[in-house]
């Protein structure tokens, strides 16, 4: 018997949004619990089309903070019997359930973290400051601003970032990304990409005045390249909870990144790995800030002198969050015993959990994957990860496994492999 059946109070737990890294943790939480996963969106996402699992409730204005609100609270009134969980995997919603989570029915669980904890985290800029407390080495950055209030706070204005990097001599490329994930969500611009990575100086400053134009109103950073191609980045997705223990650390080496403009650096496989240190780095991280919820943190080892090197901390899950649930450590379970109290008391095992198996996560084709790990240590590896626990893919679940929808996931595949002809063909020493 269920645990949730045990307390005679079923469990609901609604995505906003519908990314594949929400459909992995509603079914991370059907397959350890039997929670009812439901997703409310404007329209049936890629990753939720044909399930026969998760229950669509549309929203047409799902850019409507109002709209939300009134929406969730109609939805608690109407579910007077359930538990209910929020969950999401979208910087913007993230931010705006922080916001506006006074005006949500108390029922509404949230893996979330409040909103000063999402100030302290999200923007890169912050991050690389608490780092930099803890004696956590993060890239040398330099801040842009494009408004007096960004340029009182310490950020430089275009012109002058521009002559920094000229005075300072760093080699090409480099990396651009936005300071906040929620800002750059709103912005657009030609041209404009998850990451860009800048190769020469009339690339930055295009970019730069493009974001100048517009009255950017947050920062935008001009990052070194730390050597090393995608295999050298990592994956760390932790889990602090509300009494202000961290119940979840797991990790693992990214093997290939995706490459679309708009997906570029976001994980398509990793091997599960335990880097201690690392682990240790996230904890510490998570404790200064006095953060709450889910976290996913980008680093990476570089090729040239072996140290790690962190980037940034979401404050969500993680699209790829699948990783640590294959690997033993079902990402429901944290949220359970934090958010649903004597329904699911803790285990009296160590905590925090970390995955007990090295396992291949992977949304794209085996073989397309091989082609792309030049080691062949490391190709070996992932062949032995493979052959003892095959591959772990969050859309492949056997309760969500119609036939529609068996081969609706295998043309996902697909499609993914021809984005890869098509935009990364060869693998490359810079992952670019």
């Amino acid at each position: 018997m269920s645990e949730t059946a045990q307390t005679n109070r079923p469990v609901i737990v609604l995505g906003l949004g519908g990314d594949i890294g929400v459909y992995a943790f509603l079914r991370a939480g059907h397959e350890r619990y039997g929670w009812k996963p439901m997703v409310m969106s404007k329209v049936v996402t890629t990753f939720m089309r044909y399930s026969t699992l998760v229950e669509w409730v549309p929203e047409p204005r799902m850019d409507s903070p109002d709209a939300i609100v009134a929406h969730l609270n109609t939805f608690a009134a109407e579910h007077p019997d359930h538990d209910l969980i929020l969950f999401t995997n979208l910087d913007w919603t993230v931010r705006m359930i922080a916001e506006r989570r006074g005006e949500l029915d108390p029922r509404w669980k949230l893996p979330l973290c409040d909103l000063g904890a999402f100030d302290r985290v999200s923007s890169k800029t912050t991050f690389a400051r608490v780092c930099d407390e803890l004696g956590i080495r993060t890239p040398f950055t330099i801040d842009v601003g494009f408004t007096a209030d960004a340029w009182n706070s310490g950020a430089v204005s275009p012109a002058d970032a521009l002559a920094q990097l000229r005075d300072r001599g760093l080699a090409y490329p480099l990396i651009g990304k936005p300071a906040s994930s929620a800002d750059w969500f709103e912005v657009d611009f030609p041209g404009k990409h998850k990451i860009h990575h800048f190769e020469s100086e009339d690339e930055v400053a295009t970019v730069l005045e493009a974001l100048d134009e517009r009255d950017y109103p947050s920062e935008f950073l001009v990052q070194e390249f730390v050597p090393g191609d995608e295999t050298h980045m990592r994956s760390l997705t932790a889990y602090r909870s509300t009494s202000g223990e961290v119940t979840l650390l797991a990790g693992g080496q990214v093997l290939l990144e995706e490459h679309t403009p708009g997906t570029l650096g976001i994980p398509a496989a990793i091997l599960t790995e335990l880097d201690e240190d690392a682990l240790d780095d996230a904890r510490r991280f998570l404790d200064a800030a006095n953060y709450t919820g889910f976290a996913n943190f980008d680093y990476k080892i570089s090729s040239r002198t072996g140290e790690r090197v962190f980037f940034e901390m979401n404050p969500r899950i993680g699209r790829n969050n699948f990783y640590v649930t294959a690997a033993g450590a079902n990402v429901a379970e944290p949220v359970a015993h934090d958010l649903l109290g004597d329904a699911h008391p803790a285990p009296a095992s160590a905590r925090p959990a970390k995955p007990a198996h090295t396992v291949l996560y992977s949304v794209v084709p085996f073989r397309l994957l091989l082609r792309y790990l030049l080691d062949p240590a490391l190709r070996k590896r992932v062949t032995d990860a493979k052959r003892r626990h095959g591959v772990a893919h969050p859309l492949r679940y056997s309760a969500d496994g119609s036939l529609k929808r068996r081969l609706y996931v295998r043309a996902l595949d697909f499609r993914l492999a021809r984005k890869y002809r098509t935009y990364y063909p060869k693998p490359t020493e810079t992952g670019f």
